[in-house]
Order: structure tokens, then C-alpha cells, then sequence
């Protein structure tokens, strides 16, 4: 087992998923593992996973971003705003450029895809060689460390109404509801990314999340409301085999949107 996680109780609020549960979860909570810039790639505008990503991981409870190196104030980031258990899960953001004292960090509110510039001196620096790549159109996800492929698995995905949203993200949080046999399967990995359709979702915030499920054979189809969704055996073998870190990059492919809802 690589992930090294702590346990706590929460309410399970990733969102923008197909199902309903409002029931108690436990979070088993990743340590932020440090990335490179993130460059665009030209055809689909989604960028291109690094051999090495950085993560920033806020030493406080809330993080003062700013419009540019030595800017005016963009807005404050608190824990309790952007996860299900500030006490026991590290704030992380990931790296989009970094200037030595000033990094523009990828944040986890809306619009997504949103940036800013945080002080070095405010985040403690990491890295991962772990990436994921999703691609929409082939209802594919690709766990990546480094350039090496180490897992590569079927998905669903959102519909029309409620379509995956492509872009850069990444992991915010990981959940793990109660029991195994609810819509979120056995664990749910919170991205910094929200529903492009939705404003709410199961009484929170609707955010995009990969999990895994109780329908196993709505695999490889549009059937959620924005999250992705693997089987339980593969989200359980991503946490507990390859232990993603907080902080670590997901990249959403949309050249090829979907074709219609279910």
C-alpha cells in the first residue's frame, strides 16, 4: 500500500454525480507528494502532463491569492469553503508557473480552470511524477507516473445536459463513504473542478469527482452528472496500490463531446 492516509468522518459531499447520498463517510487523506510548469498543447488546448508536477500546500487555514507577483489581493482561499474536512486534509493547489518567490497556483473555485499568484513563503512546496489523463471521447482514464502508463481503465462519464468538463485539474481531497455498495462506490477522489451545468448538487457544491459505483455496467457511457466513474476494484487499486498524492494533476480531454444524454 503506497498511500499514506489519515482517517476522519465527514459528509460525503463530492457532487456532480449521478445518485444520491447523504449518508456519513470517512476520509482517508493523501499527504501532497512537488510538477513543472504545465505547457498547452496546441491541438486540444488541454495541457500535457509533465514528468514532474509541483504542489503548493497552504500552512495556514486560508491563502491570500493575488492578481500577479506583487499585485493587488484576488481573493482568500479558506479550507472550510473548499473541503469536506478542513481539520484533517491539507489545502494543495498545483503549479501552474513558478517564479521562485511567487507561484501561480491553479485554484479550486469557479470558473474552473481559475489562477492566481500566492507568496512562496505562504506554501510549503512538493512534487509528484503521477499525472491522470482522461479522455471523454473514448471513456478512457490513464494513470501516469512519469512518462510510464501504470493503469488504464474504462469510464463514464457526464452527458450532454451534464457533461465532464475538459480542462486542467486536480485532486482536491479523497473520501471514502461508508459502504461500498452506494453510488460513490468505495472511495471518491474530490477534483478542483465544478459542474459547468449545475450550481448545487445533493445539497453542496457540485463538484467534479472520479469514484467509483454500484452500477459497474454503466461503465463506458454518458450516465453521470459530471463526475467520472471506474469499479470499485480500480478506484480501490488507484488509492490503495498507486496512492495518489493530493495536488496531483488531471487533465480532461473534450475534443469529442458527447453525442446524447441517458
Amino acid at each position: 500500500m503506497r498511500t499514506g492516509a489519515g482517517i476522519g468522518i465527514l459528509a460525503l459531499v463530492v457532487a456532480g454525480c449521478s445518485g444520491s447520498d447523504d449518508s456519513e463517510s470517512t476520509s482517508p487523506n493523501p499527504s501532497a507528494s512537488t510538477q513543472e510548469s504545465l505547457s498547452p498543447d496546441g491541438d486540444s488546448g488541454v495541457a500535457q502532463a509533465q514528468s514532474t508536477s509541483h504542489i503548493a500546500t497552504a500552512k495556514d487555514t486560508s491563502l491570500t491569492v493575488y492578481t500577479a507577483p506583487d499585485g493587488d489581493e484576488q481573493q482568500v482561499v479558506e479550507a472550510d469553503a473548499v473541503l469536506s474536512v478542513p481539520d484533517e486534509t491539507p489545502m494543495t493547489f498545483l503549479v501552474k508557473e513558478n517564479q521562485g518567490t511567487w507561484l501561480e497556483v491553479y485554484l479550486p473555485v469557479r470558473p474552473n480552470e481559475t489562477t492566481g499568484w500566492v507568496k512562496a513563503e505562504d506554501v510549503a512546496l512538493s512534487s509528484t511524477d503521477f499525472s491522470v489523463e482522461v479522455g471523454l471521447d473514448d471513456f478512457s482514464l490513464t494513470v501516469f507516473e512519469g512518462t510510464d502508463a501504470v493503469l488504464t481503465t474504462d469510464i463514464g462519464v457526464g452527458t450532454t445536459d451534464h457533461p465532464t468538463p475538459g480542462g486542467v485539474y486536480y485532486i482536491r481531497e479523497l473520501l471514502q463513504p461508508p459502504t461500498d455498495d452506494g453510488p460513490y462506490g468505495t472511495y471518491a477522489y474530490g477534483l478542483s473542478g465544478y459542474s459547468p451545468t449545475l450550481d448545487s448538487f445533493n445539497g453542496g457544491e457540485a463538484i467534479i469527482g472520479m469514484h467509483g459505483t454500484n452500477e459497474p455496467e454503466s461503465i463506458g457511457d454518458y450516465v453521470s452528472s459530471g463526475c467520472i466513474r471506474m469499479t470499485n476494484d480500480v478506484i480501490s487499486e488507484i488509492v490503495l496500490e498507486v496512492g495518489l498524492p493530493l495536488g496531483t494533476p488531471v487533465y480532461i480531454s473534450d475534443e469529442i463531446a458527447p453525442l446524447d444524454s441517458v
